[in-house]
């Protein structure tokens, strides 16, 4: 068999395992329940929920985020819930820029809580310090928590809060819709987001009878009771992927779990830039393959092979003068531009750049592969700048 034969087989073979993630996809996100409205006969109930739900706001050094994701929370109800912002220990212009929205806008619903420090011999990564402190201080049955980079769209809280009424679910973890604003951002995103869908079936992991478990940290509602019961953030101090401890833990204790899709009334903007992408990833890839590096050289060698091979067999068509390995080649392409349209049909995600998917594919085999450096010897495995390595 010739060299010819051998890249036309290679590559045909990687087009067809690219139809099949795309067939995979569309199958995950055309059965993945979204954020509706709920039925009219559900209002009194809801209406008697929200002056009883609190939403709470870590904040660390987000002085880009801050007042618009405050101003959001609060422009997208007009129920009397309270709104929590834990500034915790920013060194920016986080806690003045909160505290100029407060002051201009007069809403008795917000309130400021400057966060103390951590504790002395005790391990609080990530959020959970900010997010434990301000449960202590709020008086709420409901507790919503949301990133600081997420935008709320007219009744989104509503509509979650009766989800988690309806289902009797101990927690209701929406998916935000991602919205993508350099390059790095539109290289990687749509395909961590492919990973995201095909790799986590959102039908099985609302199957009480799953055991598959997962959460979005932007947006996590709560029954207090069920947050409690589960040990809340205090559970979880220690842990850097906390919210999908907490939807593990839920899901375990029976206590109900259900995750759906925000579609445009549940925004995200993840990451600002393609340093902060950087950090971000290679925070917790490495940790969702549960520090196995068996599973991070395969899954760098499928998304390479996935996201550039094709375009590469375009380089070696045109070296060898074959049309079949032309052929091949772009059949792969045209599979990748399908799961680009998946995703801007089903996600409101665009096509920009997406004939860079095979720089995308480099970039995302390198995250993978920092990640699992840095997360085993503990060396800029940080989060903002903040070490997540045990000391």
């Amino acid at each position: 068999m010739g060299i010819r034969e051998i890249l036309t087989g290679v590559l045909s073979l990687t087009a067809l395992a690219i139809a099949l993630v795309a067939l995979q996809l569309r199958r995950a996100l055309r059965a993945s329940p979204w954020l509706r409205d709920p039925p009219a006969e559900q209002a009194g109930e809801i209406a008697a929920g929200m002056e009883r739900l609190a939403v709470i706001v870590p904040a660390y050094n987000e002085a880009e985020n801050v007042m618009g994701c405050l101003s959001s929370i609060l422009d997208s109800t007009s129920a009397p819930l309270q709104v929590w912002l834990v500034d915790d220990e920013s060194t920016d212009a986080t806690w003045e820029l909160a505290q100029a929205l407060a002051a201009e806008r007069q809403d008795p619903r917000l309130h400021l809580l400057k966060g103390d420090p951590r504790p002395k011999g005790q391990r609080w990564v990530g959020k959970t310090w900010a997010c434990a402190q301000a449960v202590a201080r709020v008086e709420a049955d409901y507790l919503l928590f949301l990133d600081c980079d997420v935008r709320l769209g007219s009744g989104a809280i509503e509509a979650a809060l009766g989800h988690l009424l309806a289902s009797g679910s101990g927690l209701v973890s929406v998916g935000p819709q991602l919205v993508c604003g350099c390059l790095a951002e539109w290289l990687v995103q749509p395909i961590m987001m492919t990973i995201l869908a095909v790799g986590y079936n959102f039908a099985a992991v609302n199957d009480p009878d799953n055991p598959k478990a997962f959460a979005f940290g932007p947006f996590l509602l709560f029954r207090r009771s069920a947050y409690e019961q589960v040990g809340g953030h205090a559970g979880v101090a220690d842990v850097v992927i906390e919210d999908v401890a907490l939807g593990q833990r839920i899901k375990a204790q029976g206590l109900g779990l259900q995750i759906c899709l925000g579609g445009p009334r549940v925004r995200s903007r993840m990451y600002a830039n393609g340093a902060a992408l950087w950090e971000g990833w290679t925070k917790n890839w490495f940790l969702g393959l549960e520090r196995n590096w068996a599973l991070a050289v395969l899954a760098m060698g499928t998304v390479l092979g996935i996201c550039s091979l094709p375009w590469l067999g375009v380089i070696l068509a045109g070296a060898t003068g074959s049309l079949e390995v032309l052929l091949a080649s772009l059949a792969g392409i045209l599979a990748q531009l399908a799961i680009r349209l998946l995703l801007r049909h089903w996600a409101h995600l665009p096509l920009c750049y997406w004939w860079l998917t095979a720089v995308g594919g480099w970039a995302t085999a390198a995250i993978i592969l920092a990640s699992a450096i840095r997360t085993t010897t503990g060396r800029n495995w940080t989060w903002r700048g903040r070490s997540l390595a045990v000391h």
